[in-house]
């Protein structure tokens, strides 16, 4: 038998909360939410990092997050944004980087010490067709952590989550 704690439950609850910028995934599964933690009886704090300093959707990170915990009977909640240690794109669940290529965005490879050697140059797989052959259109998409590329095999645009 598996039991969860409140803590770890609302964790779960918390970490469900869609990205404001990508509703296809979580904030837990872009590793965004860093911790979650009981501070007295109906009282939590939640960290949140953000994929960059100045990304404009942690202010609605943070609403969401407290409507949820305060819709599952937790009256006060305070989300604290943390830069220390940065997020990187490591943080991003296999699940995560399975449903941005789902969506059409194409997931960032894993670039910590477990990933092998650093490629010189990144080949970007088209997410539509497979392809590597792409073009760089600009360096910021719909987003600042997202690039826009297009694929010379099909012709398809697509954003391109960028490696941090």
């Amino acid at each position: 038998m598996v039991t969860t704690t409140l803590e770890d439950r609302l964790r779960d609850l918390a970490g469900s909360v869609p990205d404001p910028e990508l509703p296809v995934v979580t904030l837990a599964e872009l590793g965004i939410l860093r911790g979650l933690r009981m501070t007295g009886p109906g009282r939590v704090e939640v960290e949140l990092t953000p994929t960059y300093t100045g990304c404009p959707a942690i202010e609605t990170m943070s609403a969401d997050i407290e409507r949820v915990l305060h819709d599952n009977g937790i009256p006060q909640v305070e989300v604290r944004t943390v830069l220390s240690p940065p997020w990187t794109t490591d943080a991003i669940t296999a699940e995560g980087r399975r449903k941005l290529a789902e969506f059409g965005i194409a997931p960032p490879r894993p670039t910590g010490p477990a990933s092998g050697p650093v490629p010189v140059a990144l080949a970007i797989r088209c997410p539509h067709c497979g392809s590597t052959d792409t073009t760089l259109l600009s360096r910021f998409s719909s987003t600042a952590c997202k690039a826009l590329r297009r694929c010379e095999s099909c012709r398809e645009p697509f954003d391109h989550f960028k490696e941090l």
